[in-house]
């Protein structure tokens, strides 16, 4: 069992918001300004904002499909966190930052949504972590399967984001809610609909 995290400190992580994930994405263009809303709203709160950073062969470090999305920079003395698998946690120091910064909440935004995010959110409540995925703030592309089926990039997010509202971990609170109603103050709380 996982150990829960007591206390209350959120931090933004901010994943794969990278010009070659984001170059198909579903909706791009308003996700990627939900995630800047998220990067504001948590800057002018004080919350910390973790920068994790894909590299692989599409992804090599230094090439423009590497690089943050030109509307999505970190600010001078932000964490950086670069990785290799889809969990952010996976063979990478983000936890060891985590801890540093006492974090129990992080709210989780980014791409791609069916990799990345989903590994990150879900290794985040495996690790006893309270989470928030933003839920207009990721997105990911459609994806054509060998037989010629099709998964639909908008079907990822709201499978994900109903996911997130309806599972249930012992000893810590998970959401997914829309950038305009994300509350850095305390547990995660359901979406308010209406």
């Amino acid at each position: 069992m996982a150990s829960v995290r007591d206390g209350h400190r959120a931090v933004l992580l901010v994943v794969d918001a990278q010009v070659g994930v984001m170059a198909q994405a579903w909706e791009a263009t308003r996700v990627i300004a939900n995630m800047a809303r998220a990067v504001d709203r948590a800057r002018a709160q004080g919350v910390p904002v973790i920068w994790v950073q894909h590299a692989n062969d599409e992804l090599q470090p230094g090439t423009p499909a590497w690089q943050w999305v030109p509307e999505l920079v970190p600010a001078a003395g932000e964490t950086l966190i670069p990785k290799q698998y889809n969990s952010a946690f996976e063979d990478t120091p983000l936890e060891a930052r985590l801890a540093e910064l006492g974090a129990t909440h992080l709210v989780l935004a980014g791409a791609a949504t069916g990799w990345c995010i989903r590994a990150t959110a879900y290794g985040a409540l495996d690790r006893g972590y309270d989470l928030t995925l933003v839920s207009d703030a990721h997105s990911t592309d459609t994806l054509a399967l060998p037989d010629g089926q099709r998964i639909e990039a908008e079907g990822v997010v709201r499978d994900l984001n109903t996911a997130i509202t309806w599972l249930r971990y012992p000893g810590r609170a998970n959401a997914a809610v829309p950038v305009a109603q994300l509350d850095f103050s305390g547990p995660p709380q359901r979406a308010r609909w209406g």
